[in-house]
């Protein structure tokens, strides 16, 4: 029976496959997050105002002369 693996070696392999399907379920949790949470432009604007930045700040930081 030389082609058989060793319960060592399943269990390496089984610890493979559970980290990758780990790494999936982060990337769909990151994607539902950015569904729930969208980043618009009027909520930025909205957290910059909130944060006492003026429009003339804003455009600043953002290299826009106005």
């Amino acid at each position: 029976m030389a082609g058989r693996k060793t319960v060592e070696e399943r269990i390496v392999l089984i610890d493979a496959k559970i980290a990758k399907k780990r790494e999936e379920i982060a990337a769909l949790e990151m994607q539902k997050h950015k569904l729930q949470n969208p980043v618009t432009m009027k909520s930025v604007m909205d957290k910059a105002k909130k944060a006492g930045l003026t429009p003339e700040e804003i455009a600043k930081k953002l290299g826009i002369e106005v």
